[in-house]
């Protein structure tokens, strides 16, 4: 679709993104190329994050690719360092990798449970940490009173409590924390902007095969308006935070689901509800004796 943005909103802008290469994570990297900006991809898979970088330097993006574990502090020092090198400059961060899978907590080992936390959560800070000294007001490539932002993916899980997801809410209450606490700290000390996005159910996303399998589709039918969202829609929520038109936005989770989260089950349908409610009506008129409550 086209973008309601110009395209230049990020021109001169460098952006890294962690899991940038494959879902969500590379539409915001395409979307961020097409409006100005040069990006570099961190993962683990070289030959995924090969394949990226290829598909956006067809497309005139200025992008490189750099291996490494978010889960491992050497690595995400040396992909920042590897970003400055090649590009002279960061200005945004998007911590993007994440790591999920259905499984009971009954059935969930402690190592399982860490591996998310660490990936997710851990991650994220480990990276924030790691880019402070070039995101932060006055830092190589920056002005004396110009700071970076930091944009998070998180999820809308553990709003409220999801089956099998307890690793994953855990995890992602931890991101929004840790962007809540940033914002206030590192906004006040470095002018950065700290903020999260939490998407719905995406189609064609690697996370929504993992968390709604064919098999279990059927519960569309309880989302607003019947729909998945789009991994455009959450791109475009991230090109809108990183420009200027988001300067005021800071440390808040930005929700784009549709407004799936508020859902819930229609458990009767409108006309039983119509009935009921007369019913229900006609009950409240009665006092608890028996005795309409006009004859009193």
């Amino acid at each position: 679709m086209e973008s309601p943005f110009k395209s230049d909103v990020l021109k001169g802008k460098v952006a890294l993104l962690t899991g940038g290469a494959s879902g969500i994570g590379l539409e915001i990297s395409t979307q961020f190329g097409k409006h100005g900006a040069s990006v570099a991809l961190m993962g683990r898979r070289k030959n995924v994050l090969d394949s990226a970088v290829n598909v956006l330097r067809s497309l005139g993006i200025r992008a490189i690719g750099l291996e490494g574990d978010v889960r491992k502090q050497e690595d995400a020092a040396r992909v920042v360092d590897s970003t400055i090198k090649h590009f002279g400059r960061l200005d945004i961060l998007v911590n993007a990798a994440a790591g999920n899978f259905l499984v009971e907590p009954e059935n969930l080992s402690p190592n399982g449970f860490r591996t998310v936390m660490d990936i997710d959560s851990v991650g994220t800070f480990t990276m924030c940490h790691e880019a402070l000294k070039y995101l932060k007001k006055g830092g190589p490539g920056k002005g004396p009173s110009c700071g970076g932002i930091i944009l998070n993916i998180s999820a809308t899980l553990h709003y409220t409590a999801s089956w099998y997801q307890i690793h994953v809410s855990a995890a992602k209450a931890a991101v929004d924390s840790i962007t809540r606490s940033l914002a206030l700290e590192w906004g006040t000390d470095y002018d950065i902007r700290v903020i999260g996005i939490a998407p719905g159910p995406i189609s064609d996303t690697a996370g929504l095969s993992k968390l709604l399998p064919e098999e279990m589709r059927s519960s569309i039918e309880h989302m607003p308006r019947f729909k998945f969202g789009e991994k455009w829609d959450i791109a475009m929520a991230a090109v809108y935070l990183a420009s200027d038109a988001g300067k005021f936005v800071n440390g808040t989770t930005v929700v784009v689901d549709g407004g799936h989260w508020l859902s819930r089950p229609r458990y009767i349908s409108k006309e039983e509800v119509k009935k009921l409610s007369r019913v229900v009506e006609r009950r409240s008129r009665i006092t608890p004796t028996g005795v309409p409550s006009s004859k009193l």
